[in-house]
């Protein structure tokens, strides 16, 4: 089959089974899976040159493993020192060890328990980063410890794909071949350091100065692809020659640029390759030998499974972090097939212990959003039903404010209280931010500030202000409720969400609210204004104007705000009103300078 004809078919199984992957809560990365099991020599045998096509579509690997090099930047690997070099090294290392155990007790020889141990033990990056990304978990508790795993699952890959070559049958020297293999690498670093600071900068300040930014792309391109044929030139990966390049960039003022303009590159590169991996896989294995198969994924799923809880719980990760961070990355990944093929090309083993791996491999990936799906539908849910987290205790005085909400907003309110030494006493109704908060040293309790019982074990009734900083409208709302009516002295200083919520609070009773990004709007609006040359007087002024135009805007509307065609009648007609106020005053001014000039 042509080039072209092949690319169809590529992109209408893709543009068939990625969405529907998607859409059914598994991910993009088994939906290319299953398109290349589906157009692959097992299944409807519309594309058969595997073995081309996989080679090709390697670039994909190349371009994440330089975007992973842009990442390292020194200060987030500090940042990150514990989850990466930490929790990532002890699952690398315990994973391995475990898995080589069980390779060699199924008869292989140690060196390639070694590579299977180790291959093994790595998680699909791209599989598991997507699926908390879709699922808005990243910046959760075992969403932040995933990244940092990968990350160091990711690292760790390099140094091994390069030293693949040493344990070649024909190898005379491993010694030899090692220390050679070594100094190879120190080279290539230190030319690339010396490449990157006067060849690669200077080169694209050029382009970004001279070129357009197609070019821009093509020159990120032809880094990428150039240090990975260097590499692959002197008998490293390519993926290493990218990775390094992508390190010496990562602290460049093009590093986002680049991140972006490879991303569609990497992602359909990416995309391709795994849809090649799907049309390798053996499923005639599945068939001859189900028994074997089903137990090596069943092993591989249980063995890293156990390890990543007992080290998430060794590292006191909080809630259903352990089994979530288990479940999740217990799979194979994509640097298994690439590391299993390599070792095949190396003749490590054989080419039927890799369609072996490959095939247990990309069924745990395929079984993975299915167990995802079932610890979030079925033992999540559970666990909510019956075994809530209990709420703190409130062993506090009566202070004279009290916060309800310490996310974002309530912790800058609590923060400036703190510095004027004045008590309060917090709560939040999310556990996970009350313990990101209390690792900060904040003292602030877990609790629904919406029951009457925690507010009266916070002593409400002796303090002077509530600030209602809840994010959640509902809450909010059902919580200014329950103060006003119980506490009615206590006067309400809300937070709100939007133009909204400050009706349905004021409808409550609550004098004082604030939109919470009124102000910060309106100070980047003026420092535009001023930016783009306007006196700086006239905008204070002019913002000034505008503010107590639409605050008596939001009391006037609150009438009507349950009307939507009055609301939008009467904003329709402020806007008007406000244009022909601020007409009139530009007209005053320019009257009042000629007035002025001739009085001079």
């Amino acid at each position: 089959m042509n080039f072209l004809p092949q690319m169809l078919v590529f992109l209408i199984a893709a543009c068939l089974a990625v969405p529907l992957s998607r859409k059914s809560g598994f991910g993009s990365v088994l939906g290319y899976l299953i398109a290349g099991v589906v157009i692959g020599p097992w299944c409807l045998r519309l594309i058969t040159s595997v073995e081309a096509i996989l080679n090709f579509s390697e670039i994909g690997v190349v371009l994440l493993l330089f975007i992973i090099g842009l990442e390292l930047q020194p200060s987030r690997l500090w940042a990150l020192r514990r989850t990466v070099f930490g929790m990532g090294a002890v699952q690398v290392l315990v994973s391995t060890a475990l898995l080589t155990l069980a390779a060699r007790a199924l008869g292989l020889e140690l060196v390639p328990a070694l590579v299977v141990g180790f291959g093994l033990s790595l998680s699909s990056t791209a599989f598991v980063l997507q699926m908390l990304a879709e699922k808005k978990q990243l910046m959760e508790h075992h969403g932040r410890a995933a990244f940092g795993i990968l990350l160091f699952q990711d690292i760790a890959a390099i140094p091994v794909l390069a030293l693949l070559r040493i344990f070649h049958p024909d190898a005379a020297h491993h010694s030899t071949h090692l220390l050679t293999t070594v100094l190879t690498i120190i080279m290539v670093v230190a030319v690339s350091v010396t490449g990157g600071r006067y060849v690669l900068r200077p080169l694209f300040r050029f382009v970004m100065r001279f070129g357009s930014p197609e070019i821009f792309t093509a020159s990120a391109l032809l880094i990428v692809i150039g240090a990975g044929m260097v590499a692959n030139s002197i008998g490293l990966s390519m993926g290493l020659g990218a990775f390094i390049a992508g390190v010496l960039l990562a602290d460049s003022s093009y590093r986002h640029e680049l991140e972006a303009d490879l991303e569609p590159f990497k992602g359909l590169l990416l995309g391709l390759f795994f849809v090649a991996v799907g049309m390798s896989v053996n499923l005639g294995l599945l068939a001859k030998i189900p028994l074997i198969v089903i137990g090596l994924v069943i092993g591989l799923l249980a063995l890293k499974g156990g390890v990543l809880y007992s080290m998430a719980k060794l590292y006191k990760l909080p809630d259903a972090a352990p089994r979530n961070l288990a479940i999740e990355l217990a799979m194979g990944g994509e640097f298994a097939f690439v590391i299993f093929n390599s070792a095949a090309g190396y003749q490590i083993f054989t080419q039927s212990v890799v369609d072996l791996l490959n095939l247990a491999v990309t069924l745990s990936m395929a079984i993975t959003p299915l167990l995802v799906l079932f610890n979030e539908k079925i033992i999540q849910r559970f666990q909510k039903e019956h075994a809530p987290p209990a709420f703190d205790s409130i062993d506090e005085t009566g202070n004279p404010v009290v916060i309800a909400g310490f996310g974002r907003f309530g912790q800058v309110v609590g923060r400036v209280l703190r510095l004027k030494k004045i008590p309060f006493t917090a709560m939040d109704a999310n556990i996970e931010d009350v313990d990101v908060v209390r690792r900060y040293g904040n003292k602030v309790y877990y609790g629904d500030a919406s029951r009457l019982d925690l507010l009266r074990a916070a002593r409400v009734e002796h303090a002077r202000i509530f600030v209602l900083a809840i994010d959640d409208v509902a809450a909010s709302v059902r919580t200014a409720e329950i103060v006003r009516k119980h506490f009615p002295h206590v006067q309400i200083y809300a937070r709100a969400r939007n133009r909204h919520h400050s009706h349905l609070l004021t409808e409550l009773g609550v004098k004082i609210s604030v939109r919470e990004t009124l102000f910060s709007s309106l100070k980047l609006t003026e420092q535009v204004l001023e930016a783009l040359g306007q006196p700086a007087h006239e905008t204070r002024a002019l913002l000034d104007k505008f503010q107590r135009y639409d605050e008596d805007l939001l009391r006037r509307q609150h009438a009507v705000f349950r009307d939507e065609s009055q609301l939008i009648q009467t904003t329709k007609e402020a806007a008007e009103e406000l244009q022909r106020l601020f007409e009139e005053d530009n007209r005053s001014k320019a009257a009042a300078v000629p007035a002025a000039e001739n009085s001079a």
